[in-house]
C-alpha cells in the first residue's frame, strides 16, 4: 500500500489543482514563515521555500509522501509575493507595468527512504500598461490579496496581462502539476 500523501500548504488554489490528479491526500500547514533572506535571489528563494515547507511537514508526518510549494515574482531580483492588502497589491501591479517578469514556481516532494525531489518552473509574464483606475478596479472586484503579485491568471487578471509563457500552465496558478505527475511516478505513488 503507498504512503499517505500530504500538501504541505493551506492554499486553496494548490488545493484545487492537486485534486485535478484525483489522488487521496490530506493538507497540513507547514508553519514556515515566508521571507526574503538578505542576499537571496528570488529563485533561491522559492526553492528554499517549498525545500521548508515540504521538510516541516515531514518531520511531523515520516511516513508520508509530502508536496510543498513555494511561487514568487521576480522583479529586479525582489521576491513579490502575496500582497496581503489592497494597498500593497496595487503598488505590486503598479510597478509591474508594461514589465517582463518571471515568476518562479518551486516543487518539492519528499518520500520515506528517497532522496528529495526538488524543481523550478519559471513562467514568463509580460504585463500590460494600464490606468490606475483599471488596477483599482481589478483589485476591487477580484481581491487577489492572497496571490503572488496580486495577479490570478485563472480569472480577471489575465486582461492584466499581454503574454504568459511556460512549459506548464498549472505552474502560474500555484503547483506545477506536470512535474509534480513526474516526481510521483518516481516516488512510486503513480504508476
Amino acid at each position: 500500500m503507498p504512503a499517505s500523501l500530504i500538501l504541505a500548504s493551506t492554499s486553496r488554489y494548490r488545493r484545487e489543482l492537486l485534486n485535478r490528479l484525483g489522488l487521496p491526500f490530506a493538507v497540513a500547514s507547514p508553519e514556515v514563515e515566508e521571507m526574503q533572506l538578505a542576499g537571496e535571489s528570488p529563485l533561491a528563494n522559492c526553492r528554499r521555500l517549498a525545500q521548508e515547507k515540504a521538510a516541516a511537514v515531514a518531520s511531523r508526518h515520516p511516513l508520508a509522501v509530502v508536496i510543498g510549494s513555494d511561487q514568487v515574482l521576480d522583479l529586479d531580483g525582489e521576491a513579490l509575493s502575496k500582497p496581503g492588502d489592497f494597498a500593497t497589491a496595487l503598488a505590486q501591479l503598479e510597478r509591474c507595468q508594461g514589465r517582463t517578469l518571471i515568476c518562479y514556481t518551486a516543487l518539492c516532494v519528499l518520500a520515506p527512504n528517497q532522496p528529495a525531489r526538488t524543481d523550478v518552473v519559471p513562467t514568463e509574464i509580460v504585463y500590460r500598461s494600464l490606468p490606475r483606475s483599471e488596477l483599482m478596479a481589478y483589485l476591487e472586484r477580484e481581491q487577489p490579496f492572497d496571490a503572488a503579485g496580486a495577479v490570478k491568471v485563472e480569472t480577471a487578471g489575465i486582461a492584466l496581462l499581454r503574454a504568459v509563457r511556460s512549459d506548464d500552465p498549472t505552474a502560474i496558478i500555484g503547483l506545477p502539476l506536470i512535474r509534480l505527475v513526474d516526481f510521483l511516478r518516481d516516488a512510486a505513488v503513480l504508476p
